[in-house]
């Protein structure tokens, strides 16, 4: 049997598993296991998945993964998180459309805390969006902007997406995070220019507050900016010793949790059950991410045995004669597809062991193809008709944001992330400018 047969019924099985609702790393890890035991039989077929959780184990970056989902947990759990809306509530009522505005940067924010996109959208739909439409805010353009915003969470560091990816792709943590400190910003800075545009054409999108819900007075005001910003401060503590080198990036993620534990118990809110949910919670996912990632080892280590990355080159730049660049959008545009029916880390683990190798056999930087893949997962989220983004919205949105509404908010900033994409495929400096400059000093 030949190894492309061998490759497209290793993949046809787990998709049809994955299909009939099996978990993630359990459909990928059985089709590794299986197809090294039938390869490589009793003798070298055990090996593969020891290896793989030899290697998992000794893999000291991963602890910064516990570490900074519980940061954000603790953050999210002791309503600390609130407090930024408060802030942006006050602060940016005033301008045409400031509360969608002020909700990109709460997004951009809980995305610096958390990492994970689902924790921007959960907040955004209870805090955010019934604000926004009680003062009269579009319900279209609200719900596209909550989508769009919680999407940053697996760009903008500490995204646990590009942990994944490091893991998988064999590349830093620390360069992956900062290489998408820009795009993330970038991104961010194009949906609140979209925003205010948006608005200053039709001002009835996104009214300014009334006067009487924007008095306060200033000592209360600043007072509430020193409340929201202290999110900004915890990850300023935690990210400028790494910067600087002080030191590592698994000690800036203990430091971060030890700053949003201590800012809980010094504002009151550190409660029995705000520890045990945080607690809970972290484990839960940190268990998810780190039985995906064995899976994913396994399975890439039975595409290195076969040589089935080679023949797959082989096939796009000899048979079929394509260039470089065509492959790689060839590439954007399966993820996209994929990303219609499945979640990030499951199309990641996917599709790694044959993409990732591809690309740096093409040339291109690894660190910066990340960039890539995080963006078009991104776009993916928020794709019809399955997108990950769009059932959460559904699922928590109030009862007057219909599936349509949900669907039709998306396009605009759909068109957004596009943009940010091909920019940062035509000037890669984009992402790689900082990594390049702070591991360069």
């Amino acid at each position: 049997m030949s190894y492309e047969l061998i490759a497209t019924l290793m993949f046809s099985t787990m998709m049809l598993m994955l299909m009939t609702g099996q978990r993630v790393f359990g459909a990928i890890g059985f089709v590794a296991v299986v197809a090294a035991l039938l390869l490589w039989g009793d003798k070298g077929g055990y090996d593969i998945g020891f290896s793989a959780a030899m290697k998992l184990m000794k893999w000291y970056p991963l602890l910064t993964l516990p570490m900074f989902i519980f940061m954000g947990y603790v953050l999210s759990e002791s309503k600390i998180a609130d407090d930024l809306y408060k802030m942006f509530h006050v602060w940016m009522g005033g301008l045409r459309g400031g509360l969608a505005v002020g909700t990109i940067g709460l997004m951009v924010l809980i995305s610096a805390m958390n990492g994970l996109s689902v924790a921007g959208m959960a907040i955004g739909a209870t805090i955010a969006l019934p604000e926004l439409l009680k003062r009269g805010y579009d319900k279209r353009m609200v719900t596209g902007v909550i989508q769009a915003g919680s999407s940053l969470g697996i760009l903008v560091p500490p995204s646990v997406v590009l942990v994944l990816y490091a893991m998988i792709a064999r590349q830093p943590v620390g360069q992956l995070w900062l290489a998408g400190v820009i795009p993330g910003l970038m991104m961010a800075a194009m949906f609140i220019a979209y925003i205010t545009i948006r608005c200053w054409i039709n001002p009835s999108l996104g009214p300014v507050l009334s006067a009487e819900e924007r008095a306060m007075p200033r000592r209360e005001k600043l007072a509430l900016l020193r409340a929201g910003l202290l999110p900004v401060v915890i990850f300023a503590v935690m990210m400028f010793p790494f910067v600087k080198g002080w030191t590592s990036l698994v000690e800036s993620s203990a430091i971060g949790a030890i700053a949003a534990f201590v800012a809980a118990v010094l504002k009151g809110r550190m409660t029995r059950e705000v520890f045990e949910n945080s607690v809970r919670k972290t484990l839960g996912i940190t268990c998810m991410f780190m039985w995906i990632i064995l899976a994913a080892l396994a399975f890439g280590a039975v595409f290195d045995g076969l040589g089935a990355v080679k023949a797959i080159e082989n096939l796009f730049t000899e048979r079929l004669n394509l260039s470089p660049w065509v492959i790689l959008i060839l590439m954007q545009l399966s993820f996209i597809i994929m990303g219609t029916f499945l979640d990030d880390t499951a199309m990641l683990v996917i599709v790694a062991p044959l993409y990732v190798p591809l690309v740096g056999a093409l040339g291109f930087d690894l660190v910066w193809y990340g960039i890539l893949y995080t963006i078009t997962c991104q776009i993916a989220y928020m794709t019809p008709p399955f997108g990950y983004n769009l059932f959460l919205m559904r699922a928590m949105a109030p009862p007057e944001i219909t599936l349509r509404d949900i669907y039709g908010s998306i396009a605009p900033f759909v068109l957004v992330m596009v943009g940010a994409l091909v920019m940062v495929m035509a000037f890669p400096q984009i992402a790689l400018w900082l990594p390049n400059y702070v591991y360069a000093n």
